[in-house]
């Protein structure tokens, strides 16, 4: 039997001790590791949801709003906390493609305006909670942006007594989700939130102005076909007892004031025309007249509006020009 002395012996009780306390460390290490780093609040940090959403430099502009769907967008998407009211300081407009003319504050960020808010006379619905997702952007210091009316900005006394905003009357926000210059995620959030226009108005595309009509072209009527209208829309007609070569009108004096002569158009001036024959005609009276493919047209004092076609058939004689000058519905 082996025999240990007294130190010895203390040596091999302190190396037990010193290896079940390491054991019980590694094990406590493990645990921990599966739970994360505790913050002081007792989040894990970095194990939080981060934010969806787009903005108007890369993504969609809407992004996930995390709406509650109260119209006041202070749901779970909401950053935690907020953002602080402060002023606007120089206004500024930019143009998106999506929304049209945008004010933003001095540092590009889109400010907002809120469907349950008034602005005759000008009142805020959003405090509390809703303050901290949609910040009230403070009146002092605020300065109008270039090219817009001063006089529209104004201000309005909050509840908690500081001055908010105001443009036309509307209170001015920020959305605490826009995390940079041209961001727009608090578009259209519970069907209550718009980017505001200059004018204090929601923010919308210009509409794209409607092209001139061509002075002569065609339409599609639903009994004739394709016939030739003017610039008014209004039908263009032929007469048979015309000729074509020699181009001659025989509608003159009180018949050229109920059927009046087609002014010259330009071929630029043209969609859908035969190009062939295409030239003005001098009347016996010395005015300019239309032809299309040597025929003179008119219209007819008897059609109020586009798309009438009082004159076809009258007389048996006078029939809507087609895009070759032949008459439409001759028999």
């Amino acid at each position: 039997m082996q025999r240990f002395s007294g130190s010895s012996l203390r040596a091999r009780r302190n190396a037990s001790l010193v290896a079940a306390a390491a054991a019980l460390l590694a094990l406590t290490t493990a645990c921990g590791q599966d739970k994360g780093d505790a913050s002081p609040k007792g989040q894990s940090v970095g194990n939080a949801n981060p934010a969806k959403g787009g903005d108007y430099g890369g993504g969609d502009g809407y992004g996930d709003s995390g709406d509650s769907g109260d119209g006041y967008g202070s749901g779970s998407g909401a950053a935690k906390g907020g953002a602080a009211a402060k002023s606007a300081g120089q206004l500024a407009v930019w143009d998106s493609k999506k929304l049209g003319r945008v004010v933003t504050d001095s540092g590009g960020f889109t400010l907002y305006r809120f469907d349950k808010d008034t602005a005759q006379p000008p009142a805020s619905t959003c405090s509390g909670d809703c303050a901290k997702t949609w910040p009230p952007v403070l009146a002092e210091g605020a300065v109008a942006a270039p090219g817009v009316d001063k006089s529209l900005l104004g201000s309005v006394t909050r509840s908690d007594g500081t001055r908010q905003l105001t443009l036309d009357g509307w209170p001015m926000y920020r959305y605490a989700m826009d995390a940079k210059p041209g961001d727009a995620k608090g578009q259209g959030v519970g069907g209550t939130w718009f980017a505001s226009a200059p004018d204090g108005k929601k923010a919308a595309p210009a509409k794209a102005e409607p092209a001139d009509p061509a002075g002569l072209s065609t339409r599609k009527d639903p009994k004739l076909g394709t016939i030739v209208v003017d610039k008014n829309g209004m039908t263009v007609y032929r007469f048979t007892k015309d000729s074509a070569w020699p181009i001659k009108s025989a509608c003159v004096g009180a018949c050229a004031e109920k059927w009046p002569a087609v002014a010259p158009v330009p071929r630029s001036d043209t969609q859908g025309i035969k190009k062939k024959g295409y030239m003005t005609y001098t009347r016996p009276d010395g005015g300019k007249q239309q032809t299309i493919n040597c025929w003179p047209l008119y219209t007819f004092s008897g059609d109020a509006k586009p798309g009438d076609t009082n004159g076809q058939g009258v007389g048996g004689t006078w029939y809507a020009a087609g895009p070759d000058g032949k008459p439409v519905g001759k028999k």
